[in-house]
């Protein structure tokens, strides 16, 4: 009889400096991430952040351990301004403001495009779930914009997530992030009534 994987209990939660040694691992390498599209040293966000190279290890045994770290902050930071936006801004400019923050999580993605292809092979990053978030907040938006008449109510946020996708792709190569504006511009302007 095989012995037993020992099911893991529940994570304590890091203590205080532990956490801001690792929220500034990850924004730091956030950054690094947002700024290269070749790999970055891990020393290099280590002294950035002003720890040693044993703490980022510590925190992220892997790069793509630190990847997907980075990846879900940001989606997590995509997903939670939507009800800001909507709050400050009428539905369209609303959802204009979260495209121009989404077209910056796509730029960043350029930076770590290989751990991360990595981590959704070995299924650590859901696609799906994370296409269920992204029409999630876009739904948020139409809907808003729907009610107040701003935007059309004909539009289903699938088909939205897809020209976002298109424009996403179709300039991943132009480095010009005018022409993603633009083309953003022309998205939401089709968006109107």
């Amino acid at each position: 009889m095989a012995a037993l994987e020992p099911t893991p209990g529940p994570q304590r939660p890091l203590r205080a400096h532990a956490q801001r040694n690792r929220d500034k691992l990850v924004a730091v390498a956030r950054s690094a991430f947002a700024a290269s599209d070749d790999t970055v040293p891990l020393e290099n966000i280590a002294r950035e952040a002003g720890v040693g190279i044993g703490t980022l290890y510590r925190h992220f045994p892997t790069r793509e351990a630190l990847v997907e770290a980075v990846y879900a902050a940001e989606l997590d930071e995509l997903s939670a301004c939507v009800p800001d936006l909507l709050e400050r801004l009428p539905p369209q400019v609303a959802l204009r403001a979260w495209m121009e923050r989404y077209a910056a999580f796509a730029v960043m993605k350029h930076g770590m495009a290989d751990a991360l292809r990595a981590g959704q092979a070995a299924g650590r990053i859901p696609t799906a779930t994370t296409r269920e978030r992204i029409t999630a907040a876009i739904t948020a938006f139409l809907d808003a914009g729907a009610a107040t008449g701003a935007l059309r109510a004909d539009v289903g946020p699938e088909q939205v997530t897809m020209m976002i996708l298109g424009i996403f792709l179709a300039t991943a190569a132009l480095d010009t992030p005018e022409q993603i504006g633009r083309l953003l511009d022309l998205l939401v302007d089709a968006l109107h009534p």
